[in-house]
């Protein structure tokens, strides 16, 4: 059985966030943001997962966020935004 419903996401782990931050300096990541990195292309869903330390503050917007992902990216003084 094969479920046709199922919405298939692109892992991010934290630790990918925060090497982009101090790449580029950027304190929003977005799909977009995402996208001209490289990790993503612009017809994946993305997931946020709680691997890795944010060590700035960051408004992250994606598809999903893994309860871990979401509590670090708030208690590093950050946002969440759902699509």
């Amino acid at each position: 059985f094969t479920n046709i419903k199922r919405v298939e996401f692109k892992p991010i782990n934290l630790s990918t966030l925060d090497a982009l931050v101090a790449k580029t300096g950027v304190n929003e990541v977005n799909i977009d943001t995402l996208v001209a990195a490289g990790f993503v292309s612009g017809n994946d869903r993305v997931k946020i997962l709680g691997n890795g330390t944010l060590s700035a503050a960051l408004t992250v917007t994606a598809h999903a966020f893994s309860k871990s992902a979401e509590a670090a990216i708030v208690a590093a003084g950050g946002s969440v935004v759902k699509l």
